[in-house]
């Protein structure tokens, strides 16, 4: 928590200092964390299915409809949208290096992402969305298997676990805490999936990025921000840099448009002419967890709306 707050004031200060032409300070710990930019590997990827074009513009044109037969009194306010969630701890054997983790790194999971969808996290700024969800925990139960706890995305080991564990109905976050397919952060389905195949739905992440986890070396990803990022998906958002530097990317118009994802934490970095910086502070990028800090207004909106049409929440 603190290396994010570290972080927020050093974002602040470069953007500061970019604004009035004051000169950084290089020797600086805080702007050398700040503007640190690894290349990619696989440990810092979603694997989130991507739509295209085409389909996300059906979706949203069903979500404007939608929209359009409501009032503004309907739209729920802040903190009003309780998710319980039931956390499916799949391991390989006794001990947090096989998947094992504490109830406590479950509930720290918790407390991070009612910080983060209340725009409070630690490093939360004035345009950081006090959304309306909220979680709690509602159960937990362990296995033991080795094939679901590697199992990968959209294999027959990722079905089977599912088919046995998941629980309740749309408006049931169903969490699976697993080895993430030996190569990913974590991924999600989307609300508009779940009518077709609702064992599937859920999020998986990578057990070592919960709270105290010690996911990724060189990056840092062990804050429990995967977690908020694949439960973004889940309430309907994409990734910021989906569509890239086009006019619809992520069909949220409060999220400037990225040519591609942000690693690290490059602060400054404007990768499409005429948009603002890249959103590498958002929750929905692939910045370091200690980089990121918001959802905004237009992606709570996004997720309010869709939570309703195809969870009923």
């Amino acid at each position: 928590m603190k290396r994010k707050l570290l972080l927020s004031a050093a974002l602040l200060s470069l953007g500061l200092a970019l604004a009035w032409g004051v000169p950084t300070r290089n020797d600086s710990r805080k702007v050398q964390l700040a503007t640190t930019a690894l290349a990619a590997s696989s440990r810092d990827h979603c694997g989130t299915k991507q739509i295209d074009e085409a389909t996300a513009t059906q979706y949203q044109s069903s979500l404007n409809a939608f929209n359009s037969r409501r009032s503004p009194g309907q739209i729920r306010k802040s903190g009003s949208i309780t998710i319980g969630v039931y956390f499916h701890v799949v391991n390989k054997g006794a001990g947090v290096a096989n998947g094992d983790v504490p109830t406590k790194w479950l509930r720290d999971q918790i407390d991070v992402l009612n910080a983060a969808y209340a725009g409070a996290d630690p490093a939360a700024q004035p345009t950081s969305a006090n959304t309306p969800f909220r979680f709690a925990l509602v159960g937990v139960d362990r296995t033991t298997n080795a094939a679901w706890f590697n199992a990968a995305v959209d294999s027959p080991e990722e079905r089977e676990m599912k088919t046995a564990l998941h629980v309740g109905g749309a408006n049931t976050l169903n969490f699976y805490v697993t080895n993430a397919g030996g190569n990913l952060l974590g991924w999600a389905t989307f609300p508009f999936w779940y009518e077709g195949d609702p064992l599937m739905d859920g999020v998986v992440v990578l057990y070592s990025s919960l709270p105290n986890g010690d996911c990724c070396p060189p990056r840092t990803y062990n804050q429990g921000d995967t977690g908020t990022h694949e439960i973004g998906h889940w309430l309907g958002l994409y990734h910021t840099f989906q569509g890239g530097c086009g006019d619809k990317n992520d069909f949220v118009a409060d999220t400037p448009s990225e040519r591609k994802p942000a690693f690290g934490c490059p602060v400054g970095l404007d990768s499409c002419p005429g948009a603002g910086a890249d959103p590498i502070e958002n929750f929905m990028d692939y910045s370091e967890d200690s980089c990121m800090y918001q959802f905004t207004a237009g992606q709570s909106a996004r997720m309010e709306a869709l939570s309703l049409q195809y969870r009923g929440l």
